[in-house]
């Protein structure tokens, strides 16, 4: 029996979900600092007055006086669902609730021009999970991805009015994929035909597998930030892509008992009453295909520009309006290499995705009796995947964020700051089955449509000294 082609489709749709897991507009989180995320992400040009600014915009690190200590988090719950075109059937996501964390440390001396600070943030993460009866799961029963990046940071005050930072990005990265494998399409011999054709019905799950993987990934980052006049404040960052080499990940393999038996006899050892569990076992111990092995690929995070205005002419009042622009047209073709029995199954994965951006609006308003600051905010984000690349992975979609939040200090020296997000999207029509050609369309693919929401709920604490 021959089943070489599961550890090639496996290995090639953990390397799908990687890049589906990293899109900046997909699985790309902005969760970074509770007053961001209640003003909508728009802090470019006029950052929040805490630490986090050293990731909305590090120039502006230069605005902080003295010791600024900035820790929380945000709580992330996705629903999903794929509704069959053909049955009106609908399956649901089995998505955890995600906690994504934060901490960022900046010091600026009143008397020097210079600040200087770090910060700790995950800006890529999320999973996507479906349950056991799912037909995509074949594809992608879960798919789970987190990276942090550590960013020291460093900001010079050129003139009164305007700064300029940036430093160094180091990201840690790790990545898991969970899959069924379909007995129907296993070959039961070297140019044999399949299980299908013998009669085993198509979503036949034998085989389980899974992939870990981590790597490590370098780059940078450069900010902008100005008031050209008293009201109005500008801004602009630049983030490098990085890339992240998943070398030596580790794929594994169960089985999962059908209890079918082989009907009538075809040939040995395909004979009437021969259990097929009995048949595939071997393929699962030394000598088989379907034991541990090795196998890698490299992933770029895409390049990040975005640019701010803001304007606080109206008493109490701060309004802004910014724009991000995330690289992913240069995200095309996908290389996979193998160790192991699928080692002569190398190959490059075709993902055609584009550029995507997204526009942001946020207004803040100072209750000047106490201090209380009210946030709200929207955001509207483009897909980067193209029609064709909706899967189980990620099922990309354009989205809407609706935002709010409050800042309440506390004493003198702290402040809490509160947020929620809720995110909806109009659906989009997607598949549950690989990919293999370039000319393949959404239209032969695509077999039904998924829906996704989230409500994001984000506390931070920060503290001044």
């Amino acid at each position: 029996m021959m089943v070489h082609r599961v550890t090639r489709l496996l290995l090639s749709s953990v390397a799908l979900a990687v890049p589906a897991a990293l899109s900046a507009q997909a699985f790309g989180l902005n969760e970074i600092g509770s007053c961001a995320v209640s003003r909508g992400y728009a802090t470019t040009a006029a950052p929040c007055r805490d630490a986090s600014t050293i990731y909305w915009n590090s120039a502006a690190a230069t605005q902080l006086s003295g010791w600024n200590i900035t820790a929380g988090g945000a709580w992330i719950a996705v629903k999903g669902s794929f509704t069959q075109d053909t049955t009106l059937r609908v399956w649901n996501a089995d998505v955890p609730t995600s906690f994504i964390p934060h901490v960022f440390v900046n010091y600026h001396s009143p008397t020097s021009k210079l600040a200087w600070g770090v910060g700790v943030y995950v800006p890529y993460g999320l999973t996507s999970q479906w349950t056991d009866s799912f037909p995509g799961r074949f594809s992608a029963k879960k798919a789970s991805l987190a990276t942090i990046y550590v960013q020291p940071n460093v900001a010079w005050q050129i003139t009164p009015k305007w700064s300029i930072g940036g430093g160094p990005i180091i990201g840690h990265s790790t990545v898991e994929l969970i899959q069924g494998v379909d007995l129907s399409s296993q070959a039961t011999s070297a140019g044999g035909p399949t299980f299908g054709q013998l009669g085993v019905a198509a979503g036949t799950e034998f085989a389980r597998a899974r992939l870990k993987g981590s790597a490590m990934g370098y780059g940078a980052q450069i900010a902008i930030n100005g008031q050209p006049t008293p009201q109005w404040s500008v801004g602009a960052r630049f983030l490098t892509p990085v890339d992240f080499k998943y070398d030596n990940a580790d794929a594994t393999f169960s089985q999962i008992f059908t209890g079918l038996i082989v009907g009538g006899t075809v040939q040995a050892p395909f004979t009437a009453g021969t259990p097929i569990d009995s048949l595939v076992a071997p393929q699962f111990r030394t000598g088989g295909s379907l034991v541990a092995q090795k196998a890698s690929t490299k992933i770029t995070h895409p390049a990040q520009i975005q640019g701010g205005l803001a304007y606080s002419g109206y008493k109490n009042w701060l309004l802004e309006a910014d724009y991000a622009w995330i690289g992913w047209k240069r995200f095309d073709v996908l290389p996979v290499a193998f160790q192991g029995p699928a080692s002569g199954s190398n190959r490059n994965l075709l993902e055609s995705y584009n550029n995507s951006s997204a526009i942001r609006l946020g207004a803040e308003y100072t209750i000047p009796t106490d201090g209380w600051k009210l946030r709200a905010g929207f955001a509207g984000v483009a897909s980067a995947a193209p029609p064709e690349t909706v899967t189980p992975l990620l099922p990309e979609q354009d989205r809407t964020y609706w935002t709010f939040g409050a800042g309440i200090p506390i004493m003198h020296r702290w402040t809490l700051d509160g947020a929620y997000s809720h995110v909806a999207t109009p659906g989009a029509r997607g598949r549950i089955v690989e990919r293999t050609s370039s000319t393949q369309t959404a239209d032969q693919l695509n077999s039904g449509v998924y829906h996704l929401s989230a409500n994001v709920f984000s506390f931070t604490l920060k503290a001044s000294f």
